[in-house]
């Protein structure tokens, strides 16, 4: 399992950017970033139900003070 993790830089602002994302507190970057992917293949097939994914993560957000 170990040789199946890796270590990016990434800029202080691209790291805030993806805390702005989390649904909630503890959530990874791992997770951040593969919710990110999902959603932009999901907008290449189907636009609405990529916005409605979106929304659905803001709503989650807002539900948990984030």
């Amino acid at each position: 399992m170990a040789n199946d993790i890796t270590t990016i830089k990434l800029a202080k602002k691209t790291k805030s950017r993806l805390d702005n994302l989390r649904v909630y507190k503890k959530e990874t970057y791992e997770e951040v970033i593969t919710k990110i992917l999902e959603i932009l293949n999901l907008f290449r097939r189907d636009s609405q139900e990529a916005i409605r994914r979106l929304s659905q993560i803001e709503a989650q957000r807002k539900e948990k003070g984030l």
